[in-house]
């Protein structure tokens, strides 16, 4: 394996991808959480970058780190959190153990995944390049797989009047 910057940041996004959605769900602070999942979002869209998915990259950031964590956090605030001692971190035994196991664990993983993938593609697609651009992502959505596009909207705008029903039902 060679190592320049694109392996590199490869690397490093990668890594702080997983270890910031591992500190999303661990952390009791629901904003501490919000905080480490806009990371999580940045290492994405990163990831997508180096994939030259540059289309699925702008819209990495502009649709869930923008629209949807604002989203998130209106929730928070909605839910008026007041008691704050409930969200104070406590380290014990089984949690220090928990997490050594999850790190042999991913690194496990990881040794299999390497020994399993090393020298096998060494070189990007022709058709990456092409691939990434918003043209050939709007034609793929529009003919091959509008069906499933338009039943995530249906899903999409199910959720937001769950959301709207239940908030209406808490402030009366």
């Amino acid at each position: 394996m060679k190592f320049d910057l694109e392996t590199v940041m490869f690397f490093v996004m990668a890594v702080s991808a997983v270890g910031s959605a591992l500190m999303m769900i661990t952390r009791r602070n629901p904003i501490t959480s919000a905080l480490y999942l806009i990371l999580n979002f940045f290492c994405v869209s990163g990831l997508y970058l180096l994939l030259k998915a540059q289309f699925i990259a702008i819209i990495q950031v502009l649709v869930y780190m923008g629209a949807i964590m604002v989203l998130f956090l209106f929730v928070i605030m909605l839910l008026h959190l007041h008691d704050e001692s409930k969200f104070t971190e406590k380290f014990s035994y089984k949690k220090i153990t928990a997490v050594l196991l999850s790190i042999l664990l991913f690194c496990i993983l990881g040794f299999t995944l390497y020994s399993g993938f090393s020298g096998k593609f060494n070189t990007m697609s022709e058709k990456a390049l092409e691939i990434g651009k918003a043209e050939y992502l709007g034609a793929e959505l529009f003919t091959n797989y509008s069906f499933p596009f338009e039943l995530a909207s249906f899903l999409l705008l199910a959720a937001i009047v769950g959301a709207v029903v239940l908030a209406k039902k808490k402030f009366d």
